[in-house]
């Protein structure tokens, strides 16, 4: 399976560079290209792969084009490629934000050709991201599965409707903010206790983290693990009350809530939009 990628920024990177390790794809059978040649070749060499010098050569020679470009230059990019890829039958998948199946379906001009639509988060990049997989009606299981394999390189792929897409970028598109900013404020609390910001900063991520594969990795649901922690009258039920008297819940359900009504805007209707 030859495999091609439409742009070389970081999240095509980490998706290459997974992917090769995970041996999900042979380093030499990787094309890249990018505007900026340099940084397609430095990619493709990185992995024993290849540049090609433009986006028809790329197109014209994989079985499988992943989409790692800007959703607004979709327009642009897409419909001088539609006649090779419709003639390939080539697999295309998208990983822009706020672009449905139906937008790309139309730039190529042909609703037969197999496309898979992703939504990855950042946390791809050191190999332990959450994306979100959907297949138009030309995509076969098999090409939906060979999505989720290469996903699944760089951290955890499950399938999903699209019409769920923008509840998922609120809780894994968008959320590694909304965590970044809870380790930041446990740092913030304990530099305005005397511990350095760096020191305290490690420490919350690192319990962040821990916190997550408790949840991940434990048949209880997290309330039963937040009781397991409390003890009656003691330090944490106190922190946790001060958090719930300051609507920590409500607050972090409505941050949900605005991010899918934000993602809705952006979209409109049938329609996409840059995040």
């Amino acid at each position: 399976m030859k495999i091609g990628f439409l742009g070389a920024g970081n999240m095509a990177t980490a998706i290459v560079r997974g992917a090769v390790e995970h041996d999900v794809v042979a380093g030499g059978d990787v094309l890249v290209f990018d505007t900026d040649a340099a940084k397609a070749g430095d990619l493709a060499t990185s992995v024993g792969g290849s540049a090609a010098s433009s986006a028809e050569e790329l197109a014209g020679a994989v079985d499988v084009l992943v989409l790692a470009i800007k959703p607004q230059v979709f327009a642009a990019a897409l419909p001088p490629l539609a006649g090779v890829i419709a003639e390939r039958g080539t697999l295309v998948v998208s990983i822009a934000a706020g672009t449905p199946l139906a937008k790309i379906e139309g730039l190529l001009g042909a609703p037969a050709v197999p496309v898979v639509r992703v939504m990855p988060n950042v946390n791809a990049m050191v190999g332990a991201g959450m994306a979100a997989v959907t297949g138009n009606a030309a995509a076969t299981r098999a090409h939906v599965q060979t999505v989720l394999d290469l996903f699944d390189a760089v951290g955890t792929a499950i399938e999903l409707p699209e019409q769920q897409f923008a509840t998922f970028t609120a809780i894994a598109g968008s959320a590694p903010a909304y965590a970044y900013l809870f380790i930041d404020a446990l740092a913030r609390g304990a530099l305005r206790a005397g511990m350095p910001k760096d020191q305290a900063t490690r420490i919350a991520a690192q319990t962040v983290l821990g916190s997550a594969r408790m949840v991940l990795e434990s048949d209880d649901a997290p309330w039963v693990l937040i009781d397991k922690v409390c003890s009656p009258g003691g330090t944490t039920i106190a922190g946790l009350m001060a958090l719930e008297d300051g609507g920590f819940v409500s607050t972090v359900v409505d941050g949900v809530q605005a991010t899918i009504d934000r993602d809705a805007e952006l979209a409109g209707p049938r329609d996409g939009g840059a995040r």
